[in-house]
């Protein structure tokens, strides 16, 4: 692999980080499929590593912030994740959900960053809030600007 090919967004986890992380979705997601927990999972960390290289606003679906939730959950591993992928922490800025905020420019920008990260998005986790592939337990939504996935660079402590 050269060095400006990703590895696999899944690699970017131990599997013992991974199986906890998957976990978390799980446990908040009484009765979701395995395989469908940890492609939701997967799409988060496509989704930080794209937060992690852009500058500009990028927001998840509903789906894939289910995922992302569960990421940062796990707080240094979380952290640890964000330093290995360039040393940019990428910050949650929560609004209450809201179908009617919804951009398809937004969801669209957001998956080009995706595969300018080196990474192909999963469409069917990726689709507006009215055709949800599976229901999820994350309840909030992400609109730029005042809501941006903004990349903060890592603090430098004395």
């Amino acid at each position: 692999m050269s060095l400006t090919t990703p590895r696999p967004a899944r690699a970017l986890l131990s599997d013992a980080a991974f199986s906890a992380v998957l976990a978390t979705v799980l446990d908040n997601n009484p009765g979701m499929d395995i395989s469908m927990a940890g492609r939701i999972v997967v799409e988060a960390l496509k989704f930080v590593a794209a937060g992690a290289r852009t500058t500009a606003g990028i927001a998840p679906s509903r789906v894939v912030d289910e995922g992302w939730h569960a990421l940062i959950l796990h707080t240094a591993l979380y952290a640890s994740l964000c330093t290995q992928l360039g040393g940019a922490f990428v910050h949650h800025y929560p609004e209450r959900p809201d179908t009617g905020r919804y951009d398809p420019a937004v969801h669209e920008h957001t998956l080009a960053a995706i595969r300018d990260a080196g990474y192909e998005p999963d469409p069917r986790l990726w689709t507006g809030p009215d055709n949800e592939l599976v229901g999820v337990a994350a309840k909030c939504n992400h609109t730029p600007p005042s809501c941006a996935i903004r990349p903060m660079p890592t603090p430098q402590w004395p």
